[in-house]
């Protein structure tokens, strides 16, 4: 019997031979917008993964949105062209369906990376003018962000569209559009940042109707077979901010336009931080899954392959994203597939890592290798740990 965590799924034209998503992430190493070396030694590697989809970054759709001087950008035709040379090198080696995260960081945009202490860009850094649904800055230390007009909201989700356009000629399988972690569609959907009086502030429904404008323009300009998805908060760990029966209205609302899968995460629309674990997130992704029935992925430090399993099989969620994991271990799906008895791609000239062929070198043997742990809910309800045997 196929482990739930290796059963394929199908997202439109899209098949994808397991639940094991690359979820993206950020590397500040880009230059003027587009992927340097460094991006394709970081995603050539987890293009060969045996992952069943690369989310590649948070991709900014126009030169403002990006986070820091060292994010990426999907806007001219010289990043286009040079984001062609990584996909194209990606899938002449790998075997895992590419995605691009589209996005624009909104009042967090112009700053330092985490690990420069990610404070905002002085006038000396080369800072740019951020934008905003309301003139509230993120933090104390933050520029006022510019109040989107409704010309400034035409020009960004123009921008999003034609970033959308750019994706399909380069060729890329999938497409994720950013809507969490405090950046622009999220600080939409908040009312933490979210302090407009029109038709777009308000209650969830107000609050959420331009990233649902966003995103009916992008889906109109992407192709019917190819599939493309939301990464949405499922709360901001704050009270008085999205919560997850919001977040719920918001994955209705994208399911009736179109919308194939969500990526749920939580937080970044101020400095609010949860308890975490493993799993931390997982009830999130379960609440939105079970109240919309569209294909979801669950992250959070989940690095057990017997977690992840679990949380698949019990209904928590469709697929899981990892991050951190893989860049801890960049073969994680070749050790899960191990591990639970099941097959995943190898590069040819990989083929003979496969522990199958080499079992002798490994404590246990296929299908009850390495050091595997069943999971239960913790003291907090929203974090996993191991069960005692």
């Amino acid at each position: 019997m196929t482990s739930p965590l290796f059963e394929k799924l199908q997202l439109r034209g899209l098949t994808l031979s397991n639940r094991i998503i690359v979820a993206p992430m950020c590397q500040y190493s880009g230059s003027s917008g587009s992927p340097t070396d460094w991006h394709l030694i970081h995603l050539g590697q987890l293009a060969q993964s045996g992952a069943g989809l690369l989310i590649f970054e948070a991709t900014a759709v126009e030169p403002r949105g990006r986070i820091t001087h060292g994010c990426l950008g999907l806007y001219d035709d010289e990043t286009e062209a040079n984001m062609a040379k990584l996909v194209r090198v990606c899938k002449q080696f790998g075997n895992t369906p590419l995605a691009l995260q589209l996005g624009h960081a909104g009042r967090k945009a112009s700053a330092h990376p985490p690990q420069s202490g990610g404070k905002p860009l002085s006038l000396e850094e080369n800072s740019w003018e951020t934008i905003g649904p309301s003139d509230i800055p993120f933090g104390n230390d933050w520029p006022r962000p510019v109040l989107m007009t409704r010309k400034i909201m035409d020009q960004v989700t123009y921008a999003h569209t034609e970033a959308v356009k750019r994706c399909e000629r380069i060729g890329f399988d999938a497409i994720e559009l950013h809507g969490a972690h405090g950046y622009l569609v999220s600080s939409f959907l908040s009312p933490i940042a979210n302090r407009r009086d029109d038709e777009y502030g308000g209650d969830i429904s107000n609050r959420m109707r331009y990233p649902l404008e966003l995103f009916s323009n992008m889906r109109d300009a992407w192709p019917d077979d190819k599939p493309m998805g939301v990464r949405f908060n499922g709360t901001d760990w704050d009270d008085q901010g999205l919560t997850t029966e919001d977040a719920i209205t918001f994955g209705n609302a994208l399911k009736n336009i179109g919308c194939d899968f969500f990526d749920i995460s939580g937080g970044g629309n101020n400095m609010a931080r949860p308890q975490v674990g493993p799993g931390y997130q997982a009830h999130l992704a379960k609440a939105v899954k079970q109240a919309t029935n569209i294909p979801t992925m669950a992250d959070g430090m989940i690095r057990d392959p017997k977690l992840a399993e679990k949380l698949i099989s019990e209904g928590s969620c469709d697929m899981i994203a990892l991050a951190r994991g893989l860049l801890y271990e960049p073969r994680w799906p070749w050790r899960a597939a191990f591990e639970l008895g099941e097959d995943v791609f190898y590069p040819e000239p990989y083929k003979r890592a496969n522990p199958n062929l080499w079992q002798e070198a490994f404590s246990k043997k296929k299908g009850d290798g390495g050091i595997i742990q069943d999971w239960e809910v913790g003291a907090a309800p929203h974090i996993m740990v191991p069960k005692n045997s």
